[in-house]
């Protein structure tokens, strides 16, 4: 997520300094994304050299100095509330890239990983589920990031579920069966090995 959006969009009500930045931000997102101090100063010295806040105590360190959004810092929050995502390539979602490697694998049961982790991803809805009923109803930004990850892992269940029906019909071509030490090779891998025997026979 964009921290430093969040930053200008909590400037938006007051000056504050670093430290409050951090806590309410964990505050009101259900301290489900806790932010490291020194990325919270990294970010705002970020945001004062592009001009989108400024600060009221320039002689001071970091923890004392207090920030405030400036008319840039304004206008790019707007913009960026306005702007969609980037439509682009799908992340490489590790999840993804082990179901390919999986079904792949001659000694490996795909079904049972993708089971796996289906059950695993249930016992983390169920975490969140419970989270969701002890928030208090008044408590809206950790319902909003409870909610979102709750639609989030059940769209990965039911990839889960489609890769696994997937799968079983149409399984894909595994790699070449292991040969054992008295089958023959064959192919052009086997003939490079005959000449390179044929012209050490030759040496000899």
């Amino acid at each position: 997520m964009s921290i430093r959006h969040a930053m200008l969009a909590l400037l938006t009500e007051a000056p504050k300094y670093g430290l409050q930045l951090r806590q309410e931000f964990e505050a009101r997102t259900g301290e489900v994304w806790p932010l490291n101090v020194g990325q919270v100063y990294t970010t705002l010295q970020r945001l004062e050299r592009e001009g989108h806040v400024e600060s009221d105590d320039a002689g001071r360190d970091g923890a004392q100095k207090r920030y405030r959004l400036t008319a840039d810092g304004e206008r790019e929050l707007h913009g960026w509330l306005r702007t969609p995502p980037q439509a682009g390539p799908p992340p490489r979602d590790e999840l993804v890239m082990k179901v390919q490697v999986a079904s792949r694998l001659p000694d490996v049961d795909v079904h049972e990983i993708l089971q796996a982790h289906r059950r695993r991803i249930v016992e983390e809805m169920q975490r969140y589920t419970h989270l969701k009923a002890d928030a208090a109803p008044e408590d809206v930004g950790l319902g909003l990031v409870v909610d979102a990850e709750l639609f989030r892992l059940e769209a990965v269940v039911r990839w889960l579920d489609a890769a696994d029906s997937r799968l079983r019909s149409h399984p894909p071509t595994r790699g070449e069966a292991r040969r054992t030490p008295d089958t023959p090779a064959t192919g052009p891998a086997a003939g490079h090995r005959d000449a390179r025997d044929r012209a050490a026979e030759a040496r000899r």
